[in-house]
């Protein structure tokens, strides 16, 4: 179907200013990347799955200015032995990373492999984003294919002995940073990768994952604290025979975030969880679309979500399961809910379900409340103060989201990050 003029023109706008990095190894690839947004233009309101999220920021020539947020706590997962790989704006800083050598695993900068005739990113870099465009337009993670500046390649063939730990940090008001991510598992491969940091003013971010049979990825992001950021991060999965693929994210704060899962149970037994637990105040807008595509037999997903607003912010989830004909023995849970703290936060949900099995256990839910007042009540009467006990009572909430994360140490940093949001919230 032929764009309408407002799309054909607001994504010419936007193209006028970008150029295609130098590649030999991945020209093609960016190539039909961009061919691909050509084809289906920029995000508008009018799209079905972009009704709850105005997309006009993300799209933009150019990024909103950010203030930088002057962070006074101690760096997130600080106290975990990892490999530690950090970008400002977007741009790796070598100096401030640690050296890419880890047992089992190879890590390297996309710019870096660019450079050379063959590279075995080629056969990933937006394969699985190309896969994740079908049947849902998803026109950000096409640009993100196309203009990409850098990111990092990580192969895994062993079980990596530590975690391979991204952190974004921004240092300028206006910077618009663009980075891809590529991750093969080969079969009994086991990865943990940490994600920390407010990245840019603006954040276009994929990360594609694709995981051979018996592999296992462990996936823990926070999303940083600077409330003026924009970001849109996409992860596009694809699981073998009996691989593992669990992906938790905390966002604190952010003007507006939109997080889209897309993933593929394509082998037999598979096991994928998707999980996030949000909290946000004021002008906040959080995004979760999850897409997920069951195409074996007797494999198992969860999605769970679970988000607290407050003075009149806004939680969007959307999240699908689709069982192909065939997928027999399907076990696909999903329950998305929103804490209320006033009357002002709205919580917009779309579920949904898409069966063509008939051996299956599927369900969905969606609800929103307020605190419990029997719950509060009870802690009351037992000397608890007002404040601390709604604390309480929305880490409780949480708790379904945080249990996604495997790792007990790193549940409890999430745990105790909350804790602390929470805090600050009620004291100011």
């Amino acid at each position: 179907m032929a764009l309408t003029q407002p799309k054909l023109d607001a994504t010419e706008a936007l193209l006028a200013g970008l150029t295609l990095p130098a590649s030999r190894a991945l020209a093609g690839n960016r190539a039909e990347a961009l061919a691909r947004l050509r084809a289906m233009g920029l995000p508008g309101r009018r799209d079905e799955y972009w009704k709850y999220t105005r997309p006009d920021t993300l799209a933009a020539p150019e990024a909103v200015p950010a203030a930088v947020f002057d962070n006074d706590e101690s760096p997130v997962f600080g106290e975990v032995d990892r490999v530690k790989i950090v970008f400002v704006d977007g741009v790796f800083d070598a100096d401030a990373s640690d050296d890419l050598e880890l047992a089992g695993v190879s890590i390297e900068r996309l710019a870096d492999a660019e450079s050379s005739d063959i590279h075995w990113s080629r056969d990933l870099y937006g394969v699985l984003e190309a896969r994740g465009q079908d049947p849902v337009d998803r026109p950000l993670a096409a640009l993100n294919t196309a203009f990409a500046t850098d990111g990092m390649l990580i192969h895994v063939t062993g079980k990596a002995a530590r975690p391979v730990s991204l952190i974004y940090l921004h240092a300028d008001t206006t910077s618009d940073a663009i980075l891809h991510h590529v991750v093969r598992l080969e079969a009994g491969a086991d990865l943990t990768l940490l994600e920390n940091g407010p990245a840019a003013a603006r954040f276009n971010k994929v990360l594609e994952v694709d995981l051979a049979d018996g592999a296992a990825f462990h996936h823990v992001r926070a999303q940083g604290r600077d409330h003026e950021r924009r970001a849109a991060t996409h992860i596009f999965a694809r699981l073998g025979e009996e691989s593992v693929f669990k992906s938790f994210t905390l966002t604190a704060n952010g003007v507006l975030t939109r997080n889209e899962c897309i993933v593929e149970l394509t082998g037999d037994n598979a096991v994928a969880h998707v999980a996030g637990a949000c909290v946000g105040d004021g002008d906040f807008h959080h995004d979760d679309t999850v897409f997920i595509t069951h195409d074996a037999l007797n494999c198992e997903s969860r999605q769970v979500f679970k988000k607290v607003l407050r003075n009149g912010a806004t939680g969007v989830f959307q999240g699908k399961i689709l069982v192909k004909a065939g997928a027999q023995k399907t076990d696909g849970y999903q329950i998305s809910q929103s804490l209320l703290l006033d009357g002002d936060s709205q919580f917009l949900a779309k579920p949904e379900l898409e069966i063509y099995a008939d051996d299956v256990v599927c369900s969905h839910g969606s609800t929103s409340g307020a605190i419990d007042e029997e719950g509060l009540f009870y802690l009351r009467s037992r000397g608890i103060e007002e404040g601390p006990a709604t604390d309480l009572l929305t880490l409780a909430f949480l708790a379904e989201a945080i249990e996604e994360i495997e790792d007990e140490a790193i549940a409890a940093e999430i745990l105790a990050r909350l804790e602390a949001w929470l805090v600050r919230r009620r004291a100011g």
